[in-house]
Formats: C-alpha cells, sequence, structure tokens
C-alpha cells in the first residue's frame, strides 16, 4: 500500500520505496498514458496490486501505479463461463460478482486479498493434483506494453503469447483487463482434522491424488499433521456453515488472536515454542462444514509473517519435507509458524512453478518481527536439492543464472520481453535479479 507522503510498502514488510510519482488511473486509458509519460521520461514504470508478495517484484522506484480504481466485470460470455474483468479487481470481491451468473473460479489460494492481475502474474496458485495454478485458469489478457499501445492475447489474437502473458511477472506490460474460464458454482465439504504427521508424509501421494483438494500443516517441534480436504459438490448441494460464533472462535480468536499471542511470546521466550506449538496443534483444525466453494477454500490471516515457498516435482515432496524435518532438529532452532504443504497440476505456462510437472508446495513462515535469514537459507538449499522452483512472490535469492536451467521455456520468455519491452520499461531490480537486465 501507498502511504502518505508517498512510500509503498508491502504487507510483508519485506520492501520498501519511495516512488518519484505514484498515480491512480481509473481508466485503461490512464494506464496508456502513464506508460507512455514514463517511457518518454526515462522513468521506469510498475503497476502494484494488494502488496500481498513478500519479494520485490511490484517495487517501482520510477512511476507508481495503484490499480485500486480498475476493478470490475467487463463482459461475461454467459454461454462459455469466461468472464472478462479489470486487472486490479481483488479476488475476495470476485464471489459477488460472479453469483449472478452462477459461476465460480475454479480453484483458488487460501488468501484472497490479492489483486486478479497480482495472483496470476506471481503463479498465486491453491492445492488439488487436478488444478493448475490461479493463472491457468486465464484464457485471455490485455496489457499497455511499452509503447503505449494495446496488446490483445486470446484464442483469436497472438494466442502463442498466452502461456508467457497468463503468468508475466509484470515484465511484459502493465495488465489491464485479465478473462477468465471460470466454472459452474459449487460447495465444499470440508474435513480438517489432525493426523499422524508421519503416515500422512509416507501416503503423501495417493492421499492427494484420491481428493479434490487434500495439504496439510505442519508445526514444528510436533508429530501431527493438521490434514486438509475438500471435496467439490454441486451448489445446489445441502450446505452446514460453520456456525457464526464457531467461525469466529475458531479463525479469528484462535487463529489470528491466540496466534499472534503465540508468536509474540514465542519471540521472547524462544524455548517455549515447542510447548505453544503442540497446545496449536490441540485447538486448531479439528472440525467439519459445508459451504460455497469460495468460503472453505480463503481463510482469515490477521497475523502477519514472512514466507518463503518451492514447488518440487511432486515425487520428490515428501523426501524434501523430510529433509527440512531434519534440519529444523539438527540445527535446535525453534519455529513457531507451520509449514504449508500443498499440491498442483503440472501446466504449460512458461515461468509457472509448474511447468512440464506435476508439483508439490512447500511453504515455510516466520513471523515477522523475527530473522527468517538463516532459515530461510536453509530451506531453499534443501529444495535446490530437490530440483526446486521459488514462488515469484515469496522469498528466495535465485537469480538468472541459477533459475535459466529450471526454466525450459526461460529464454523464449526473455526473448519475448526484449521483443515487447527492449528499453526496460518496466524493469526493476527484483526483474533484474531473475531475468537478467
Amino acid at each position: 500500500m501507498t502511504r502518505p507522503g508517498g512510500t509503498w510498502q508491502n504487507w510483508g514488510r519485506t520492501e520498501k520505496i519511495r516512488p518519484q510519482t505514484v498515480e491512480y488511473p481509473s481508466t485503461v486509458e490512464a494506464v496508456r498514458r502513464s506508460v507512455r509519460s514514463a517511457a518518454a521520461r526515462g522513468r521506469q514504470i510498475k503497476a502494484v496490486g494488494a502488496g500481498h508478495s513478500f519479494t520485490g517484484i511490484a517495487v517501482a522506484p520510477g512511476t507508481l501505479l495503484e490499480l485500486t480504481e480498475l476493478q470490475g466485470i467487463i463482459t461475461v460470455d454467459r454461454e462459455r463461463s469466461r468472464v472478462r474483468m479489470l486487472a486490479g479487481t481483488r479476488l475476495h470481491r470476485l464471489p459477488a460478482l460472479l453469483a449472478p451468473y452462477g459461476l465460480a473460479m475454479a480453484n483458488l489460494g487460501d488468501i484472497d486479498r490479492q489483486s486478479i492481475s497480482g495472483a496470476i502474474s506471481t503463479g498465486t496458485h491453491g492445492t488439488g493434483t487436478q488444478y493448475g495454478g490461479i493463472a491457468t485458469q486465464v484464457v485471455g489478457a490485455t496489457l499497455v506494453t511499452a509503447d503505449g499501445e494495446l496488446l490483445t492475447v486470446d484464442g483469436e489474437h497472438s494466442p502463442e503469447l498466452l502461456p508467457a502473458v497468463a503468468l508475466g511477472l509484470g515484465a511484459l506490460g502493465i495488465l489491464v483487463d485479465v478473462t477468465l474460464q471460470c466454472v459452474p458454482a459449487f460447495t465444499l465439504h470440508a474435513v480438517e482434522r489432525p493426523e499422524p504427521l508421519d503416515a500422512v508424509v509416507d501416503h503423501l501421494h495417493g492421499r492427494a491424488e484420491a481428493e479434490d483438494h487434500f495439504e496439510f500443516y505442519w508445526f514444528p517441534h510436533t508429530d501431527v499433521a493438521l490434514t486438509k480436504t475438500n471435496t467439490r459438490g454441486a451448489a445446489d448441494a445441502p450446505v452446514a456453515p460453520l456456525p457464526t460464533l464457531g467461525k469466529w472462535i475458531d479463525d479469528i480468536l484462535v487463529g489470528n488472536g491466540v496466534h499472534q499471542a503465540a508468536c509474540s511470546t514465542g519471540r521472547a521466550a524462544p524455548a517455549l515454542v515447542p510447548a505453544i506449538n503442540r497446545l496449536s496443534a490441540k485447538v486448531w483444525g479439528d472440525r467439519t462444514f459445508s459451504d460455497a466453494s469460495h468460503r472453505v477454500f480463503a481463510t482469515a490471516r490477521g497475523v502477519r509473517f514472512r514466507e518463503m515457498e518451492y514447488a518440487v516435482p511432486l515425487e520428490r515432496l515428501p523426501d524434501a519435507f523430510r529433509a527440512l524435518q531434519r534440519v529444523i532438529a539438527e540445527r535446535g532452532w525453534r519455529i513457531e509458524f507451520p509449514i504449508e504443504v500443498r499440491v498442483a497440476a503440472a501446466d504449460d505456462l512458461w515461468m509457472s512453478t509448474a511447468h512440464g510437472r506435476a508439483s508439490g508446495y512447500i511453504a515455510a513462515h516466520r513471523y515477522w518481527r523475527v530473522d527468517p535469514t538463516e532459515y530461510f537459507t536453509a530451506i531453499e538449499e534443501i529444495m535446490l536439492a530437490h530440483d526446486g522452483r521459488p514462488h515469484w512472490g515469496k522469498m528466495h535469492t535465485l537469480d538468472a543464472a541459477t533459475l535459466r536451467p529450471r526454466y525450459p521455456r526461460f529464454d523464449d520468455f526473455v526473448a519475448l520481453r526484449d521483443r515487447l519491452d527492449p528499453n526496460r520499461v518496466f524493469r526493476n531490480p527484483y526483474l533484474d535479479r531473475v531475468l537478467g537486465e
């Protein structure tokens, strides 16, 4: 977000910048004018969404475009269930916008505060071996290129570019609208329960394949996996939502309030963390309910944290997780935040972490007031040893030389960037690092 005085910082407080100019375009034409103006002055320009990336992918030292005014649905193709929307539209607003048409997004992550353009540009994903990241739902997009012109990419216009533009890292232009392939609205039956950790990891691939959506959390220093299994149902299936009070107790009081207190206590007295985590594993995640899909996918996150997440080939997920367990035990660390483990289908998007392979994701977090460097460095070493690819919006240290061999279409993406933005109007330090200057 941009604060009074023109200073922008992200949600995780890992990035902070005072841009030369902050603009709030309310139309596509205004975005075009901003890009032309920046290019004429030799100034870089970047658009930001909700600031939920932990990396500097949206940092704008030159001109920063806040897209908060570019929200809402443009058109709906009822026959094909395709919805064209402005790029700044927040994910949490979409269910109400899609409801009149009986539609929903095919899959979502567990946070819905992001803008649609930010979510797809960084490779945000949910879980489920039959479902790719949010960017795989993109069937069309319009972006403003470095010369201020509009480039439309869809099934009829430059379709060969869609696998690059759908997950473009903000390097190819400013997204101004996105068309999603939606699905008929559906419900989810959720079962959240603690299970023996070793058994879950031993049978992880089978569990993930057998369920529509499966994931688990592990609080370090415990032997419990907090599993989450979501089964899809028809929109008119009977539902049993969480009672309002019960949901408030679980998600707000325990999930945020108690966890905030636990993180603060753990920071002040690290020796207490194992006991706190064992208590957390007992009071979290033992419930069954059903509701509209978006109410089950997304949860409220009130405790500020920093995150590293890597994708590894699905078959290597158990070994990578066990290696992480070992390093925590061997180093004697006291880790107050749970590890999250999810899965996703392979896709063909050029810069997707799941490009060409079914993937397992391991996400590690630290409380935002704790220095994560030593912990994240060790995790990164493990993930790289298991052919890992870092989430573009989560903390990592890799550069273009390290990333190139991990992405078969890396050079094709850079070549497209050279064609669309030869003067690097959309560059910033993060893109210089991960793509090269």
